[in-house]
């Protein structure tokens, strides 16, 4: 079969950026860990106040610099209700819902993760700013869902 020679170079502009955009995209996957949560750590969603990460939520040094924030999610309301961190300090989130699906939204930032029943979802933010940051669940979760929310106030 014989191309002309625009389609020569277009097929080989286009097999180009597929070949591109396939090692660009295992790069970021396996090289950079950049891959979406697999959630595999689950828990039953109706015992959650008994599971030993969640029995306790709310804001836990682990190291210099360094803390967690361990929260449920449950009826219009996440817990802990209101959060303080020092400004510089690199938090990882430990969330699980009690009853549906709700959404984890930090205004302002690029903080946004889908919190589902029966699985445990980590999503990780240094703080650089002092302010307050507003969260919102953005995922529909009942009747109440406009009130659904608490501040992260950086000092």
């Amino acid at each position: 079969m014989k191309f002309n020679r625009a389609e020569e170079i277009w097929l080989i502009v286009g097999v180009g950026i597929l070949v591109l955009s396939m090692v660009i995209t295992g790069y970021q996957g396996f090289a950079k860990s950049m891959g979406p949560p697999s959630g595999m750590e689950t828990l039953d969603p109706e015992k959650v106040d008994e599971h030993e990460l969640f029995s306790e939520p709310g804001v836990y040094q682990v190291g210099e610099n360094k803390y967690e924030v361990v929260m449920t999610l449950s009826a219009f309301q996440f817990t802990p209700n209101n959060i303080e961190i020092p400004v510089g300090a690199e938090v990882e989130f430990i969330m699980t819902s009690k009853d549906v699906i709700h959404g984890f939204q930090v205004a302002g930032t690029n903080l946004n993760a889908m919190v589902t029943p029966g699985y445990i979802q980590r999503i990780s933010k240094t703080f650089d700013e002092a302010g307050e940051f507003l969260v919102l669940c953005n995922e529909y979760c009942g009747i109440g869902h406009q009130i659904m929310g608490t501040t992260i106030t950086v000092k």
